[in-house]
């Protein structure tokens, strides 16, 4: 490492310096939060905690190699300037501390910037048949497979929380959970949210013409436990039903559905997929507040004057975030530009490419915006 090289890092330590030392404050109070008892009498701000103090461990971990680095090549330095004898080894030192030195703050300019608050959160993902019919929802059921399958790949967990069929094997509705035990699914499966169209033969079609359909996804960021959003008795109406099949026929003689209203924000969550009653009113209600924790979200962000990444809440071909086009065997991402001829890859769960290249679009935004 040259003198000139050695000056820039550390001016750049230096203009670091304010915020992060402001982060290793933040890391002491949530290490110090950890450390009460009372804390983790709420599952759900313990979570949250937890899942703070890793990222903000991670920065003082590397904030504190790179001060051990200083002091070492400042000492070596010294010693070479007090004594010749030294020269050779310091100018080793200062090599191999150098090129260590410029890969931490590579990384520590990673880990400064801002992420979204919910990516390390659960997911819960939701598909519903949009125009085109019977082909609509036989592409909405081939995405809820291409996502189990995504999720098989990433260690996932899923759980269909509900879910409404056609009488061909399509998906009117599903309802997805996406867990994991290290991983912030919703950092992953944020990205998903909008109209996904597909060009190919239906096959209802038998003079072989290409049909266009979409199928619309949301995802919502769950809530770490039920305490984080909490919905009293009063604040909720709930209504039961009778649950219905392929068709729209009744599949149960009990009033098993259940769908329920939050009063104050008029948010509603419904689910059918169990016999039980009280099981479809504990899936309605974890949905309810996947959908709550996210309208407070949006709120908040809107009052920071912060543009959040938006979901298209219309199921309408015109308003599509990705297409898949199977004559061509190609996939094309319409935000980033990406575009790939592997679709029947794509559909088997191989998503992680065209994710990342969302996930490194939003991050050079964010670095734009701290720029």
């Amino acid at each position: 490492m040259t003198t000139e090289e050695s000056g820039t890092a550390e001016q750049e330590l230096e203009a670091l310096s304010a915020t992060v030392r402001s982060l290793l404050d933040e890391h002491a109070r949530v290490e110090q939060a950890l450390a009460d008892p009372d804390v983790h009498g709420s599952p759900g701000r313990a979570r949250s905690l937890t899942r703070r103090y890793a990222e903000l461990d991670r920065i003082a971990r590397v904030w504190a190699r790179l001060q051990t680095i200083a002091d070492d090549l400042s000492a070596a330095h010294e010693m070479a300037e007090a004594d010749a004898s030294f020269a050779e080894e310091a100018a080793e030192l200062d090599g191999a501390l150098g090129a260590e030195q410029v890969a931490l703050m590579a990384d520590l300019r990673e880990l400064l910037v801002p992420s979204d608050p919910d990516d390390g959160r659960d997911a819960i993902l939701e598909i519903r048949a949009g125009e085109g019919g019977d082909e609509s929802a036989l592409f909405a059921a081939d995405l809820a497979r291409m996502y189990e399958r995504w999720a098989t790949t990433k260690g996932w967990s899923t759980e269909v929380l509900d879910a409404a069929h056609t009488e061909l094997g399509g998906v009117r509705e599903l309802t997805m959970a996406l867990k994991s035990s290290q991983d912030g699914v919703y950092g992953w499966t944020k990205f998903e949210g909008g109209v996904h169209r597909v060009q190919r033969v239906p096959v209802t079609e038998s003079q072989g013409r290409i049909h266009t359909s979409a199928a619309g996804v949301l995802v919502f960021p769950e809530a770490d436990a039920p305490d984080e959003v909490e919905l009293p008795d009063a604040e909720l109406r709930i209504d039961v039903y009778r649950s219905s099949g392929p068709g729209g026929q009744s599949v149960n003689t009990t009033d098993s559905a259940v769908r329920i209203t939050h009063l104050p924000t008029g948010i509603t969550a419904s689910c059918q997929n169990e016999k039980s009653q009280l099981q479809n009113k504990e899936a309605a209600l974890r949905m309810l507040r996947a959908r709550i924790l996210a309208a407070r979200a949006e709120a908040a962000a809107a009052e920071q004057t912060a543009q959040r990444r938006s979901q298209v809440r219309t199921v309408d071909r015109s308003e599509r975030v990705r297409t898949y086009n199977f004559p061509e065997n190609r996939v094309t991402d319409h935000r980033t530009g990406y575009k790939a001829h592997n679709l029947d890859q794509v559909l088997d769960g191989r998503l992680d490419e065209v994710v990342a290249s969302l996930r490194a679009a939003e991050r050079a935004e964010r670095l734009e915006d701290i720029g």
